[in-house]
């Protein structure tokens, strides 16, 4: 018979620490669940008991769990969740006007969501199309302050009512979430136990008492750290939405002392950067991305063809773009998407004397620096296009802007860097390392 961890319900005043029953909140995920890393199991144990903290905080993280393939441990570990977690709603099927009106704005519950793939799917149906309501819900309730408002009532007796979304909330399912849920959640990815790995049987009946114990135990010494809680302003090892999705998890760490502060700015740090790798970033992110290794790959000219920088981009093995519709991206769809960074295509004069539409380096160089990761810096090249008096189309006064044209150069204002700058590129003066945040 497998040997039970005991827990008393009955004397909760037991001198428990906090740090203490985060280790026991730890042992307990390790008992049943084979977790991927050490870091997954400090950040779901940070989250469970930041469910208790929710009356005291301003952002309320989503929990994503989610594997590849089945049987991977996902419900299991949702299971546990939801036996450690403040007032836990499961919501099966549930509508979303039924979860408006389960979250009361004093104290929030926690929502469980189970096969969340069922309710979005990868693929666009119709399935996510009704779902689209509870996915608003979901965003919004990220952060406080944000309430739906419905009509409600019947014939002439119709008002508009505010409901609270601020919860927060637990997902599990195969494959990922929609980015905007992931962009806001602690995500962790399952994957199926290895032969040698071993844990103990889960049943409900016998085990969610001595969990539910645990539970409450956790939730009477947080009780006594919510003052300290709600004034915390931890420093952060992520940067803007995710500082916002951590920040409550590492304040109570800070306030659990000992290993726990450290362990959870490690757990931040090795979770976001594993989303950013596995490609939370959005698809127009990915494009800028993908059309400054396109500029890169044809040696960083003043201007490219847009057939060129198409052709660039389908060629892309890992890239979207060759089954972006049915004939891959096309032109139009290229500036639809490139318009939102304020780049537009325009009528360029190449150096081969050839007119065509076209994309100018410059245009990107903005997006580039505020939007995606740093790549390698490209040399300036000697001929690029002069913008001269263009307006937004990249014509200018006397017709076609001349890509082949020389531009004037200088050195980066950067001390000690040395590097020659095009000023058509980086009007500014720096190179490419070195724009300045508001350039």
């Amino acid at each position: 018979m497998t040997e039970q961890t005991e827990y008393t319900l009955g004397d909760l005043d037991r001198g428990d620490t906090l740090d203490a029953l985060l280790d026991e909140v730890r042992a307990a995920f390790t008992r049943y669940v084979v977790l991927p890393t050490p870091e997954a199991v400090d950040a779901l144990v940070l989250w469970c008991a930041a469910t208790h903290a929710q009356a005291v905080a301003d952002h309320a993280p989503r929990l994503v769990i989610k594997a590849p393939e089945k049987r991977c441990g996902k419900s299991r570990c949702l299971d546990i969740v939801e036996a450690l977690s403040f007032k836990p709603v499961v919501a099966v099927n549930a509508t979303p006007a039924a979860i408006f009106r389960s979250i009361e704005a004093d104290e929030p519950p926690t929502l469980i969501f189970d096969e969340v793939d069922t309710i979005f799917p990868a693929r666009s149906t119709k399935a996510a199309e009704n779902n689209e309501e509870l996915r608003g819900l979901l965003n919004a309730g990220h952060q406080r302050g944000r309430p739906a408002r419905r009509v409600v009532g019947k014939g002439t007796e119709q008002v508009v009512a505010e409901f609270a979304t601020f919860a927060m909330a637990a997902l599990a399912g195969i494959g990922s979430m929609p980015d905007t849920i992931e962009d806001r959640a602690v995500v962790i990815t399952m994957r199926r136990r290895a032969p040698d790995e071993r844990v103990a049987k889960f049943r409900y009946r016998r085990d969610q008492l001595p969990l539910h114990g645990l539970r409450e135990r956790l939730g009477d010494v947080i009780k006594t750290h919510l003052d300290t809680l709600a004034g915390a302003e931890p420093n952060m090892p992520v940067e803007d939405r995710a500082a916002d999705t951590w920040e409550p998890l590492i304040a109570l760490a800070d306030a659990a002392g000992g290993t726990w502060p450290d362990r959870a700015r490690r757990a931040a740090e090795a979770l976001t950067s594993a989303l950013d790798a596995e490609g939370g970033a959005s698809i127009g992110v990915r494009l800028l991305t993908d059309c400054r290794a396109v500029f890169a790959s044809h040696g960083d000219p003043g201007a490219l063809k847009t057939a060129v920088l198409l052709e660039g981009l389908k060629a892309i093995e890992e890239g979207p773009w060759s089954d972006w519709g049915r004939n891959g991206l096309t032109g139009r769809k290229l500036g639809d998407l490139l318009v939102e960074y304020g780049i537009k295509p325009g009528n360029v004069r190449f150096e081969d004397g050839s007119q065509a539409k076209g994309y100018l380096r410059m245009k990107f160089s903005d997006a580039w620096l505020r939007y995606c990761a740093p790549g390698p810096a490209p040399e300036p090249p000697r001929e690029v296009s002069r913008p001269g008096p263009v307006d937004g189309h990249g014509v200018g006064a006397e017709g076609p802007v001349q890509a082949g044209e020389t531009t004037a150069t200088g050195t980066c204002k950067t001390p000690d860097c040395g590097r020659r700058v095009a000023f058509d590129l980086f009007p500014h003066g720096y190179c490419y390392d070195h724009q300045p945040a508001a350039a």
